[in-house]
């Protein structure tokens, strides 16, 4: 499921690099304890239910309900979760640069909700098998985090899970350009979150997120759904963020 604030016919052109747009001052939020960058300590928080705030700057896009809401395609991503002997990594696709859409972005395995599926968390794990192989029985989910209206119309969904020891990868080259991770500590680090600001073509203001590591250039709606689980994290730990 490609990023938020995409503009295609932009990319198209090499007019546009969100890299290269301006930042914005932002609030320094506290760093988390490193025991909630533990799979025992996650799985934990969701059954606790912790009760926690979105992405003030992006609040406007999770309230539920609405024309915008109601007409929206609806849609789930898997965040994947993958332990490993340095520590808990995340997956990400690139997605192929030959697409019309959302060439070469950072995203989430996901898509659309089709008719067959039993609801969301199915959707996650199907379209995660069909664009990256990996079994539905190597899949193990945690929770559910609040739906994401973006600003090209979809209600995104995201199901948080890990993949289970013995897991195969497959690219769906049709649409899968890379598959790779990234370490949880680095995207969970919100001294990596930097707010860029995008000023339209019509004149009017955005605003939107990314995290970098290596060559990689997480934004646009992915990195809205980090940032979520950042607060998330931050909320079970009891950790103060109301100063944003």
């Amino acid at each position: 499921m490609a990023s938020q604030f995409s503009s295609p016919a932009s990319q198209r052109s090499g007019h546009f690099d969100p890299a290269a747009q301006p930042l914005l001052p932002g609030v320094p939020l506290p760093a988390l304890p490193a025991q909630c960058l533990q799979l025992d300590y996650i799985r934990d928080a969701f059954q606790r239910r912790v009760s926690w705030q979105v992405e003030p700057l992006f609040a406007q896009s999770f309230v539920p309900g609405g024309a915008a809401y109601a007409a929206a395609r609806q849609a789930a991503v898997l965040m994947p979760l993958v332990q490993r002997d340095t520590g808990l990594q995340v997956l990400f696709t690139r997605r192929a640069d030959h697409l019309h859409d959302h060439a070469g972005q950072i995203s989430f395995p996901g898509g659309c909700i089709e008719p067959t599926d039993a609801g969301v968390i199915d959707t996650a794990i199907r379209e995660t098998q069909e664009e990256i192989g990996v079994a539905r029985q190597f899949v193990q989910v945690m929770g559910v985090q609040p739906s994401l209206l973006t600003t090209t119309q979809f209600l995104m969904t995201p199901v948080i899970g890990e993949l289970l020891p013995g897991f195969q990868l497959a690219a769906d080259q049709s649409e899968v350009a890379e598959i790779f991770e990234v370490p949880l500590h680095v995207l969970m680090d919100p001294a990596q979150h930097r707010l860029h600001q995008l000023q339209t073509a019509w004149g009017h203001g955005r605003c939107y997120f990314s995290v970098s590591w290596q060559s990689y250039f997480i934004w646009g709606a992915t990195a809205i759904l980090l940032r979520n689980f950042y607060y998330f994290l931050a909320a079970s730990a009891g950790l103060d963020t109301r100063s944003v």
